[in-house]
């Protein structure tokens, strides 16, 4: 038997341990694993050794091993920051956070100056939905840190989930200053500003957001692009730049054939069925599903909150909450639910999970609802529209195939409770005689121009005010600010607050009159008023999202409520401000066809939606590709039964 003198040895371990160092920051992690386990062999309790090849093992995603090497080393030095903090990152990565945020709570115990250690305990607690706690540790991070742009990203992006728009604009303003081309950056500085109505650069960055687009440079979301893009294939190559960031070839092992099901299986995928609009407009077309020809099922990521939620739930045949689920659960569970057709209510909006789909678990995947644009995702093949969101001539701008549906795209609930409480004008701070111009709409899709047409309004018409909705204590001062420099007294604009939504539809029978904004039109916003009896005026754009008030004004009946251009919505406007007659002859003909118009005939459109969905089964099961179609519509004499 060959013995080594023990000093030899030693050096000889030295020389792998170097060996070691050399591999790893040279990016051959690899070869750094097996040369930490040759010192490791002779010199076992070594920390360099332990502590290299813990991180070796982790930047191979090892991360079970890097956590038990990272553990060892705390037999050693169980204080030291560094190894906790490494241990702590190993666990989170297993998706351990509860014992990940043990560890950081112990390193900055050690070491209360570590940014970094705070930014990692930041996105454990994002991982555990603790919001307010990650905020105090990023907050923590960039005081410890000024200029950590990660850090500022983050905490900017929480505070637009909290709808705390003014911080968040403060901390992406920071991360600008840093660096420019930081990625979708500037696009949420803007989207910021715009929920502050802070218009100061508002040309200059469209000019930049528009340019970075041309040049393929992420730098805005698709959706806060809405409000700053040029038409509908500008919004496409901006929905192409974010869509790189996700798989671009459907992941094979999941994907399932139909599987002929005595039903058609129909899986909607959101994290809305809560208190959000998207449950308020669509828990009657759920609930009138044609159980005979299909079998519902819910797949819910978002939270479990908000009075409407029993409501949703009682609608679907099966409501699954997914939220502690990865996506590729999430896709395998689908795909083990033998669904038919996925429908992707989020598209690109806040809390989506574009990736769940990528894995293609349906064998018909569907854009529909929540996002008003192209995704240019590859994996999704249809989107459900109309003919005035996306008119024929435009429907290339779109990488789904577009499905036309008669009528309105838009799903409307014709249950929708409305307070019998009868709400006063001095209850709301509205004067008792004068004209209520209203915009309910959120502050973001506010612009400079729409206001300054709206404060055009006030000043010819006498005694009128503008009743918006309170978003931010930025938005309030600075519209205000605003109105001042037009010349408008500022006390003409009254802010609501947000009520209940039984409550919200009964007040809006105050108002005279719903001014729709520009380029973003108003939505379930315009649904609302509607609903509430409240007549709409609105001006159609350029894009999908600038035509849905359009849409819903042609199903309701009302045509004359759409104007031509801008110029023809404020001489409309001072018309029907200045004739009280006329304006009482529409909104009494609008009541009268409130309940019978196909705008709100949800088991009308939920028959229409169905024949889309057999239309793409039988294409599907045809092994034809997806192909743009038209949905003809119900003959108006006919039940939309069953």
């Amino acid at each position: 038997m060959l013995l080594i003198d023990p000093e030899r040895r030693r050096r000889l371990a030295l020389a792998f341990l170097a060996n070691a160092r050399s591999h790893y920051l040279t990016g051959h992690a690899a070869q750094a694993v097996s040369d930490y386990k040759a010192v490791l062999l002779a010199l076992p309790d070594n920390p360099d050794a332990l502590h290299g090849y813990g991180m070796a093992l982790a930047s191979l995603n090892r991360f079970d091993e890097a956590r038990e090497c990272f553990a060892n080393l705390l037999r050693y030095q169980p204080d030291d920051a560094d190894t906790l903090n490494n241990h702590a990152l190993s666990l989170a990565k297993l998706g351990r956070h509860e014992a990940a945020l043990a560890d950081y709570a112990r390193a900055l115990q050690s070491d209360a100056d570590r940014a970094d250690i705070c930014f990692n305990q930041g996105l454990s607690e994002i991982a555990l939905d603790r919001t307010e706690a990650a905020v105090a540790s990023f907050r923590q991070a960039v005081a410890l840190r000024p200029g950590f742009i990660d850090a500022l990203h983050n905490l900017g992006t929480l505070y637009i989930l909290l709808w705390r728009h003014e911080e968040a604009a403060e901390c992406f303003d920071q991360l600008v200053r840093h660096e420019p081309a930081y990625p979708y950056a500037l696009g949420k500085l803007f989207y910021t500003r715009q929920f502050c109505c802070d218009w100061g650069r508002f040309d200059e960055d469209i000019r930049l957001l528009r340019a970075a687009v041309e040049t393929g440079n992420p730098l805005i979301t698709p959706f806060a692009y809405l409000a700053a893009s040029s038409g509908a294939a500008h919004e496409r190559r901006n929905a192409e730049i974010t869509a790189r960031r996700f798989p671009q070839t459907p992941i094979p092992a999941v994907r399932r054939p139909h599987h002929l099901n005595q039903r058609i299986r129909v899986a909607y995928l959101s994290a809305d069925f809560h208190d959000h609009a998207t449950s308020y407009l669509m828990a009657g077309m759920f609930e009138k599903h044609d159980r005979r020809r299909f079998e519902i099922f819910a797949i819910s990521y978002g939270p479990d909150t908000g009075d409407i939620r029993q409501r949703i739930k009682e609608g679907f045949d099966h409501f699954l909450d997914v939220r502690l689920l990865t996506d590729a659960a999430v896709a395998d569970l689908i795909a083990g639910l033998n669904i038919d057709i996925a429908v992707d209510l989020k598209g690109h909006t806040t809390h989506a999970r574009p990736g769940i789909l990528a894995y293609r678990p349906a064998p018909v995947q569907v854009n529909y609802m929540g996002y008003p644009g192209t995704t240019a995702l590859p994996y999704l093949d249809y989107i459900v529209a109309d003919a005035v969101v996306i008119p024929p001539d435009e429907q290339d701008a779109y990488t789904e195939k577009v499905v036309t549906l008669p009528d309105s795209y838009l799903a409307t609930d014709d249950q929708r409770e409305v307070s019998a409480r009868r709400y006063t004008r001095q209850e709301m701070g509205l004067p008792e005689q004068g004209f209520v111009f209203c915009c309910f709409n959120n502050s973001g899709k506010l612009t400079p121009g729409m206001f300054a047409l709206w404060m055009r309004l006030l000043l010819q018409v006498q005694g009128s005010v503008l009743w918006l909705m309170t978003c931010n204590a930025a938005a309030t001062r600075n519209l205000q600010a605003e109105a001042r420099r037009m010349g408008v007294d500022s006390g003409r604009l009254v802010f609501a607050d947000v009520m209940p939504s039984a409550e919200h539809l009964a007040r809006l029978a105050l108002a005279d009159l719903f001014l729709d904004t520009l380029p973003v039109n108003a939505h379930t916003t315009a649904c609302d008023a509607l609903w509430g009896g409240l007549p709409v005026l609105t001006c159609p754009g350029s894009t999908f999202a600038g035509r849905v008030a359009s849409s819903l004004l042609h199903a309701a009946g009302l045509p004359e409520l759409i104007c031509r251009d801008l110029q023809e919505y404020e001489t409309r406007a001072l018309e029907l401000a200045a004739s009280p007659d006329r304006l009482a002859e529409l909104r009494t003909r609008w009541q009268a066809q409130r309940l019978s118009c196909r705008l709100f005939d949800t088991r009308r459109f939920c028959r229409h939606l169905e024949s889309a969905y057999e239309t793409m089964m039988q294409r599907s099961l045809a092994g034809e590709m997806p192909q743009g179609f038209a949905v003809r519509p119900l003959p108006d004499q006919e039940p939309a039964t069953p």
